[in-house]
């Protein structure tokens, strides 16, 4: 297990403005606090690229051993971070969430 999932809490208000921020970075739209999640939704031209972005998402967060909610369909996906073992969002959503804004990275 990745060390950043051990001992971790639920981040207060501040934490989580602050990390969305460096997270998001100049991007107007990236992720969004939502109902107690970090969420974004991603588009694409096709299903055949959302399916892709799913995999490969899929494969992060295997390897994280941490899960978002995900919803998807012929053009977009969203994903919605929180830690349930904290009842709340940790640093754990932000790592994954970044991990995933990377595979979009050119």
């Amino acid at each position: 297990m990745n060390p950043i999932h051990q001992n971790r809490r639920a981040l207060n208000a501040t934490e989580i403005v602050t990390q969305l921020s460096q997270l998001n970075g100049s991007e107007a739209d990236g992720w969004k606090l939502i109902d107690g999640s970090i969420e974004r939704t991603f588009k694409f031209a096709n299903y055949h690229e959302t399916m892709a972005f799913v995999n490969a998402m899929a494969w992060i967060a295997h390897r994280e051993d941490h899960h978002p909610d995900a919803a998807f369909g012929y053009n977009r996906c969203t994903l919605r971070f929180n830690t349930h073992d904290v009842n709340g969002i940790s640093v754990s959503d932000f790592h994954c969430a970044a991990a995933v804004n990377a595979l979009l990275a050119s």
